[in-house]
């Protein structure tokens, strides 16, 4: 894929939005609107919203360390993405909303799961280990759940902010 340097200010700034936002609602833990971000740009950019989204990784690691925590999110982050490649384009449809929020819900009661396999690599841990260490995530995978699902009420704005701003952008000229 070919980025234009307008893509890549534009991408580089929505990832850039995406680690601002984790920053300012780490106070409350596993609340934030990283999933909300996520699809909405899915439902703009389609493939390219993996540009933001792996920046947001990148800067992660960059800031917060790449340590073993931070290998996972190579991989759930993908998962999200996908999901939502899946989810219904409509964001004008009212019915999509609540797809949408069961979507981001759905990926934060997961979280723990999905996150699961890559601790049980990194740490040696079988199938009761990595079964026991989603166990006793599930308070915070719910606590992630419910704030996603209310999260999730930002979709559509910011999925329809986003296809203002792209219709009313001036052609490139060629030179």
């Amino acid at each position: 894929m070919k980025l234009r340097v307008r893509e890549i200010a534009l991408y580089a700034m929505l990832g850039a939005l995406m680690y601002s936002t984790k920053l300012v609602t780490d106070l409350l833990p596993n609340v934030n609107v990283l999933g909300a971000l996520a699809i909405a740009y899915t439902l703009v950019y389609r493939k390219k919203a993996l540009y933001p989204i792996y920046i947001f990784v990148l800067l992660t690691g960059i800031f917060a360390g790449f340590a073993t925590w931070w290998i996972p999110y190579l991989y759930i982050w993908a998962i999200l993405w996908a999901a939502a490649m899946l989810l219904p384009r409509d964001v004008a449809a009212k019915e999509n909303r609540l797809i949408y929020m069961v979507a981001c819900a759905a990926f934060g009661l997961l979280f723990g799961t999905l996150y699961a396999p890559g601790q049980a690599l990194l740490f040696g841990l079988d199938f009761r280990g990595a079964i026991a260490w989603i166990i006793a995530g599930l308070p915070w995978d719910l606590v992630h759940g419910v704030s996603n699902f209310f999260m999730g009420l930002l979709i559509v704005p910011v999925a329809k902010l986003l296809q203002k701003l792209e219709r009313s952008r001036p052609k490139p000229r060629n030179c």
